[in-house]
């Protein structure tokens, strides 16, 4: 979820750059880029941090299960390459 602080945040600074002949309509202005900022922010498939966190955690975990296995596999390789009896 996006913080909307920051959003409300962005909207207000992007008012300040209003030229002066429009400042009247600035709070207007400030809720319309509001608006479009959240419009904008939905339609992108964001994950929070907590989350991004998590499944990077779970990608670690498998990273070391694949490397392990791959060691095992190896050894497992090499020992049936030295007790294997050519067959002619």
């Amino acid at each position: 979820m996006i913080d909307l602080n920051h959003i409300d945040d962005l909207a207000r600074r992007l008012s300040t750059l209003v030229p002066p002949g429009l400042r009247e309509s600035r709070e207007e202005l400030q809720q319309n880029f509001k608006s479009v900022l959240q419009s904008g922010l939905a339609k992108l498939d964001l994950v929070t941090r907590e989350e991004f966190e998590v499944q990077r955690a779970v990608l670690l975990r498998t990273r070391e299960k694949l490397d392990e296995l791959q060691r095992t596999v190896a050894e497992l390789e090499a020992q049936l390459g030295g007790s294997a009896s050519p067959r002619h």
